[in-house]
């Protein structure tokens, strides 16, 4: 795999636009869809680009493992890797769960605790373990239904899920982050037992009642289905999120003018929180596999081939956007696609705006001079998957 392309994708979706038909990456086997139109054209296809092969990993677990793996609960399908009536099943609790009403509901704790996160910076602070990490893992756990004491080891699980399939850990690293994922879905499969016997109000509940109807006992199926759904839905809940507060902060941050402007202009946070998005998207690309020959772009690509979406790709298409390459908050940027189309639209979209949204407003109305850290360069982690920097340290 190519840390290079990772780290930096930018340079091979320009070249890869300006070429025609579709680019072939040996690094990632798969054929890059770079422009806009085409990306769309997938993603408005899942008849033909299936998304089974959505979560692919870029790294190939050994036995050692996949025997830790085994110990856990989990390994059904989940929303982002399935297709037709199935994937439908597994999205219309998350729409219900995460719907304009319980987004709306729950902003009052995003900001109390956005606030209280902030209270405690001292300069200079590292914005992803002070802050970015902790408060969209705390939003779901909120919403899932989760102590608040079981909130750490859920959100550092989530990282460790991340590592096993996208991050160059090692054997042992992969050993132990399976250890912690199987620990999560242990105690995901704690509460979907108890709700079952207790419903409550939060979207664990939601998804037992849809996915597992009825009253009886969970059975070992129904266990690793919502096991399999629920750890998707946490770590997507707050992954995701945590990379567009980083991201977003640190292009303000870079770009000097934009940040003094937003705090000048604050009603320009919700174009701020687009543009960051289009941008630099936080899942910058997914993997499809054709269920029959079909063209695409000019190329002709038989069943069962890979490609990869590349929403960052297609932000940044000059037949879409003007000045793609430049960061502007002015910008109306409402047409990009950094929280996918179709289908498989992100149903956690509003959620995660509000999050970003208001830690603007806090940070740019509590610390207006905040600054990268001089001695502290930018590193961004190597993946696509949930593209952010490794630290971001900041100072005022």
């Amino acid at each position: 795999m190519s840390d290079a392309l990772l780290r930096d994708p930018y340079p091979v979706y320009a070249k890869a636009r300006e070429t025609p038909g579709l680019t072939f990456l040996p690094e990632m086997d798969a054929w890059l869809v770079a422009r806009d139109a085409d990306v769309r054209e997938v993603l408005r296809s899942p008849e033909v680009f299936s998304s089974a092969n959505a979560l692919r990993g870029d790294f190939v677990p050994e036995p050692s493992v996949l025997a830790e793996l085994a110990k856990g609960v989990g390994g059904a399908p989940v929303v982002v890797t399935s297709d037709g009536a199935a994937h439908q099943r597994y999205r219309i609790p998350l729409v219900r769960g995460l719907s304009p009403a319980r987004v709306a509901a729950v902003v009052p704790f995003i900001r109390e605790r956005a606030e209280s996160l902030v209270d405690a910076f001292a300069s200079p602070v590292e914005l992803i373990g002070a802050y970015a990490r902790r408060l969209p893992g705390e939003v779901i756990g909120r919403l899932l239904g989760l102590d608040p004491e079981h909130v750490p080891l859920a959100v550092e699980a989530g990282y460790r899920a991340e590592e096993l399939f996208f991050l160059p850990v090692g054997e042992e690293g992969r050993i132990a982050a399976a250890r912690e994922v199987v620990a999560l879905q242990h105690l995901i499969d704690e509460y979907a037992r108890s709700r079952r016997e207790d419903p409550r109000d939060d979207l664990c509940t939601e998804m037992v009642r849809a996915l597992a109807p009825g009253t009886g006992p969970l059975t070992r199926e129904q266990r690793a289905e919502l096991v399999s759904n629920l750890q998707n839905l946490l770590i997507a809940g707050h992954l995701t999120t945590t990379a567009l507060i980083c991201t977003v902060v640190l292009h303000l941050l870079r770009h000097r003018e934009q940040w003094e402007l937003l705090c000048a202009r604050p009603e320009l946070i919700p174009d701020a929180v687009e543009e960051a998005a289009r941008h630099d998207a936080p899942v910058q690309a997914f993997r499809r596999v054709t269920t029959r020959p079909v063209t695409l772009a000019g190329t002709d690509l038989p069943e069962g081939a890979t490609v990869l979406v590349a929403y960052g790709s297609a932000n940044r298409d000059e037949a879409r956007h003007d000045r793609p390459g430049d960061f502007d908050v002015t910008r109306r940027a409402r047409r990009h696609l950094a929280f996918g189309h179709g289908v498989h639209s992100c149903p956690g979209a509003q959620l995660a705006r509000e999050q970003v949204r208001i830690t603007l407003e806090i940070l740019t109305r509590r610390l207006p001079g905040l600054r990268l850290a001089a001695d502290r360069p930018v590193v961004m982690a190597p993946t696509l998957i949930h593209r952010g920097p490794e630290e971001l340290w900041l100072t005022w």
